[in-house]
């Protein structure tokens, strides 16, 4: 009978910090491996449409730090 994810996430979270990075690592890359190369490429034409709003001056970038303030307002963490 296959184990269910959360047995095996309970299992990864008792491997020392390098493992579980390792881990992490791997099924990331692993994924990425599976990726439509339709959904990439679209994913490639938005990233250049923003590049080339930000270049036009089209947008106006905010720090970061407010990014991240405006974020955990939003989903209640202040």
């Amino acid at each position: 009978m296959p184990r269910k994810v959360s047995e095996i996430v309970a299992e990864a979270r008792q491997l020392p910090y390098g493992e579980r990075a390792e881990l992490i690592e791997q099924l990331i890359a692993d994924t990425a491996q599976n990726i439509d190369p339709a959904i990439e490429k679209a994913w490639g034409d938005e990233a250049l449409r923003r590049i080339k709003e930000i270049e036009d001056g089209k947008v106006k970038l905010i720090p970061g730090e407010e990014a991240m303030a405006r974020v955990r307002k939003t989903v209640g963490l202040l």
